[in-house]
């Protein structure tokens, strides 16, 4: 195999501060981050966070996108918090009184801690799309 197909790859490194933020991203956007991996190809290679655009460039071979859904072990991932869930939760409780500004603090506090769980729950191996169809990589997360 040659540097240009992406069957060559072993394992990939990403960020956990990338993998989380493009995965949040996705959650309250209407952007789709993903994890590049630019070629050429191999054993090791890194994802960077990336912003797909509509001019994205094409080439032989081309980068390798990844979910950042598919970084995550589903069962150990917990739901990404909705304002909406934190707004219930407070007027649910009899010892508090809804304001703006606690659904505000109070919401950004669930994110925070969703982001460190989001931390604990990657997944251990990944499957890539080729041109080949799929090929499952190690996942090696940096920084988590």
């Amino acid at each position: 195999m040659d540097d240009a197909d992406p069957r060559r790859i072993r394992s990939i490194a990403v960020s956990a501060e990338d993998a989380v933020s493009a995965y949040e991203a996705g959650e309250r956007s209407a952007t789709h981050p993903v994890l590049r991996i630019n070629p050429p190809f191999a054993g090791r290679m890194r994802a960077r966070l990336h912003v797909p655009g509509p001019e994205e460039p094409s080439g032989d071979p081309a980068p390798v996108h990844v979910d950042p859904a598919e970084l995550f072990d589903p069962d150990l991932l917990p739901a990404y918090p909705e304002p909406a869930d934190t707004e219930a939760e407070i007027r649910s409780d009899p010892d508090l009184e809804y304001s703006t500004e606690l659904h505000h603090g109070r919401h950004v506090e669930r994110v925070e801690e969703w982001r460190e769980a989001a931390t604990e729950a990657f997944a251990e191996h990944v499957e890539i799309e080729t041109p080949h169809g799929t090929h499952e990589v190690e996942l090696k997360v940096l920084g988590a």
